[in-house]
């Protein structure tokens, strides 16, 4: 059976995040089909796909490389997302489903559940869906995919201070939601801007001052029960 280009794709783009393929690090082949499980037709359109996207370079001599972004295109990106949100939060208050609701609603409900009980792996999980599914309800493709990749890119550069008061956060994201549901996009608007830039404050790159801390993986892509 063929594996699909795009999942060996989201498997070296998730090592990469975490940190399993080092920045600078070479990316060859051979040694990622052994790895993924796959032939090397699906690895070669992957690479691509991820050098467009940022997360890997060709450099000569040397072939396909895990890029290393600088301190500069980091900050880049965190100040994208703190402009984008709040537009993928307006556009979802005029665009969203009774379906995205609900979800939306879910999330937040489970989000205060664990803020109150303490739970900081479940709470940046269910954060992240929260932002996902808040950008699928604002009815533009481009802009989902957009921030679905910053989303990428931020948790690779920088790792995550537990937040003073997680309940507040979650607070926060009540009020995002309940702005969409009653259509208020401007309200919805400044509600995300303020909750973006008080979770970029939370941010600290990972390649500042010291060495990243590498994780280990040896996953095959077609290995039943993979999250992408």
């Amino acid at each position: 059976m063929r594996i699909p280009a795009h999942s060996v794709c989201t498997a070296i783009r998730d090592d990469i995040v975490a940190g399993v393929h080092e920045r600078g690090g070479r990316l060859t082949e051979e040694v990622l089909a052994r790895r993924y499980g796959v032939s090397r037709v699906p690895v070669r359109e992957a690479l691509r796909t991820l050098e467009a996207e940022g997360f890997v370079v060709t450099r000569r001599h040397a072939g396909a490389c895990v890029a290393e972004p600088t301190e500069e295109e980091a900050a880049d990106l965190l100040e994208m997302r703190v402009l984008l949100e709040p537009l993928g939060a307006g556009r979802a208050a005029q665009r969203r489903t009774e379906a995205h609701l609900k979800v939306l609603r879910g999330l937040v409900r489970l989000g205060q559940e664990r803020a109150r009980s303490g739970g900081s792996e479940d709470l940046r999980s269910l954060g992240g869906w929260f932002h996902e599914t808040l950008a699928q309800a604002s009815g533009s493709p481009s802009l989902t995919s957009t921030l679905t990749q910053l989303r990428h890119k931020i948790a690779w550069m920088y790792a995550v201070e537990a937040l003073p008061s997680p309940q507040e956060a979650w607070a926060e994201h009540g009020a995002i939601v309940d702005a969409v549901a009653r259509g208020d996009g401007e309200r919805a608007r400044a509600v995300t801007a303020l909750h973006a830039e008080r979770s970029a404050a939370a941010h600290r790159l990972r390649f500042s001052g010291g060495a990243e801390r590498v994780r280990t993986s040896q996953h095959a892509v077609n290995v039943p029960g993979r999250r992408h």
